[in-house]
């Protein structure tokens, strides 16, 4: 059995577990904790220490630790963010973190991870062609997968459509916060899907975030030439994914985005 470890920062908590990566699945029951308000790196770094120190039975000293992130990551920093402190933009987060830790640290995209997830293990498995997985929640993540091959860093939910950042108009959080129905915000989503879908012609969509497992819902009310599922692994591809890509990292440390 194959072990590494993935945490998953969102806007509202911070969720780890340890993954078998022969089977796609949580070791053990995951741990999550709110997210520290503010939310800055460091203060983040203290609730990730004590959630890998919380699973340190099961994951032994100096494995590595994948950690996703709601933003762009470039050369191990964040060139911006939405959905956390602004304290994040620019810092070295990976070197931040593997100093913190004492371990290796590959630091992801959280919609990237989702995408290598799904490709991996879910809806998107061995799908020719370019996947868009969505990830909605706090805001909106995108993945772009060609072949099975991810292109990094991708933030498509800050589209500029109708006047509005995407995410805005469009993110679960948006349908919690407004109060909306189901059908409203899927006109909402028809709207942002029918316009990635002029942009980019994929071959399937795949939708995640938390949101997925009410996919009944919503999901049979838009209409797009694109095939559109929802995603497998539900919330849990964030972090099969962080643990995926700090695997990939050990064996291949130039190519995964983090690297550069």
């Amino acid at each position: 059995m194959t072990i590494s470890f993935g945490i998953d920062i969102g806007g509202s908590g911070i969720k780890g577990a340890p993954v078998d990566l022969k089977k796609g699945k949580f070791a053990a029951k995951r741990l999550r904790i709110p997210t520290p308000q503010p939310s800055t790196p460091q203060a983040c770094g203290e609730v990730i220490a004590a959630i890998v120190e919380h699973f340190a039975d099961e994951v032994p000293a100096g494995s590595p630790v994948g950690i996703t992130i709601p933003g762009p990551v470039q050369h191990g920093t964040v060139p911006f963010m939405a959905n956390l402190s602004q304290e994040w933009v620019n810092f070295p987060a990976n070197d931040y973190f593997e100093d913190r830790l004492g371990r290796p640290v590959s630091l992801f995209n959280d919609a990237d991870a989702a995408g290598l997830a799904e490709v991996k293990y879910g809806a998107a498995k061995k799908h020719p062609g370019l996947v868009i997985v969505t990830t909605l929640g706090t805001g909106i993540g995108t993945a772009l997968i060609h072949n099975g091959v991810l292109i990094p860093n991708s933030e498509l939910g800050h589209l500029e459509i109708d006047g509005y950042d995407a995410e805005k108009r469009a993110a679960s959080s948006i349908k919690e916060n407004e109060g909306l129905t189901y059908p409203e915000w899927a006109e909402r989503l028809q709207r942002y899907y029918s316009h990635v879908e002029m942009l980019l012609s994929p071959d399937l969509f795949v939708v995640g975030g938390g949101i997925s497992k009410d996919w009944e819902q919503f999901g049979p009310l838009l209409r797009l030439k694109t095939p559109i599922v929802p995603a497998q692994l539900l919330n849990k591809a964030g972090i099969i994914g962080a643990a995926i890509a700090a695997e990939e990292a050990v064996k291949h440390p130039d190519q995964l985005a983090h690297k550069g």
